[in-house]
């Protein structure tokens, strides 16, 4: 048995961070407005439409900078902003094309010039940009993340994994052992579907934008390079901090 310590969601895919004080999930569906949106470069091919591969998008592992960017959405404007330690603030519609050209200036100010240039947001319908197309949420374990950081011999922030459900209370990688079962937390319930799979992006401190840490090799001393898992809801509710959780 664990707790919900926090829930974060992430509006614009690798740009941004946001804490949540509650959540309703719906049975199929990812955590609503997580990755719902990616900034899109001149060699992307997104000529289908729906949801499309990571490499089609601005993300951290790419130019670590992107990693200490936060945001803030506004549910009801549909306003995000996002903001930067260098570059400052800029808020805008992301749903509106007409503001893209504003945010795409903001960003060259920590987008190299020798990499593919941002040319647009893009929009999925009614799926998200998270890395696999399935509407997974990602669970992590802050027992495993302890864990990591005595690896490392140093603090790290929880922000590296990016992740949507912090969990406290277990055993470090005991949420490995879920894989295929179903945890309930609160009233909703979740199928634990597969381990993710770690890169490069998480070698930059969020605060900074800077490559630290080499987590991967501190992740292969367990003979893997995996960090949370993904789970599918199966029954839907409300999720706050707080929230007993329990594998059935």
């Amino acid at each position: 048995m664990g707790t919900v310590a926090e829930i974060w969601r992430h509006p614009l895919k690798a740009i941004g961070r946001e804490p949540l004080r509650r959540v309703i999930l719906s049975p199929g569906a990812w955590l609503p407005n997580d990755r719902k949106w990616a900034v899109a470069h001149d060699r992307a091919k997104l000529s289908g439409g729906g949801w499309a591969q990571k490499m089609n998008f601005l993300r951290g592992v790419t130019e670590p900078a992107l990693m200490a960017v936060t945001s803030t959405l506004d549910d009801e404007t549909g306003v995000l902003t996002l903001t930067h330690p260098e570059i400052g603030e800029v808020s805008f519609d992301p749903d509106d094309s007409v503001q893209a050209p504003p945010v795409l200036a903001w960003l060259r100010g920590i987008w190299p010039d020798d990499l593919p240039e941002p040319t647009g947001i893009y929009q999925a319908g009614v799926a998200h940009l998270t890395d696999v197309p399935d509407p997974w949420i990602s669970i992590n374990n802050l027992s495993s993340h302890r864990a990591v950081e005595g690896r490392v011999g140093q603090d790290l922030s929880i922000h590296r994994w990016r992740g949507n459900l912090w969990l406290d209370g277990l055993g470090p990688w005991e949420e490995f052992e879920w894989i295929g079962k179903r945890v309930q937390i609160g009233d909703t319930v979740l199928e634990v579907k597969e381990r993710i799979t770690r890169c490069k992006a998480t070698m930059a401190n969020p605060e900074t934008g800077r490559r630290d840490v080499d987590t991967l090799a501190a992740l292969r001393t367990w003979d893997h390079q995996d960090f949370g898992v993904y789970a599918e809801v199966v029954t839907g509710g409300t999720i706050a901090p707080g929230d007993t959780v329990v594998r059935l």
